[in-house]
């Protein structure tokens, strides 16, 4: 899929969030990147195999 140099990360691979954006729809909430993944701004994923990747912000420390 991408013809990038150098090539981004396969929608498999762990650091596939550093593909190139393709399309971006911030109104809408999703990008599609070159790699075929869906990233929405929640940061859960939609990868071409149809599988679903859950929301993985960061959790944040709450100072008491």
């Amino acid at each position: 899929m991408c013809d990038h140099q150098p090539v981004c990360p396969t929608a498999a691979a762990a650091d596939r969030e550093a593909a190139r954006l393709t399309a971006h729809h911030p109104e809408q909430g999703w990008s599609l990147l070159c790699n075929g993944v869906v990233l929405f701004e929640d940061t859960g994923e939609l990868l071409p195999d149809g599988r679903i990747i859950s929301p993985h912000r960061p959790k944040v420390a709450v100072a008491a």
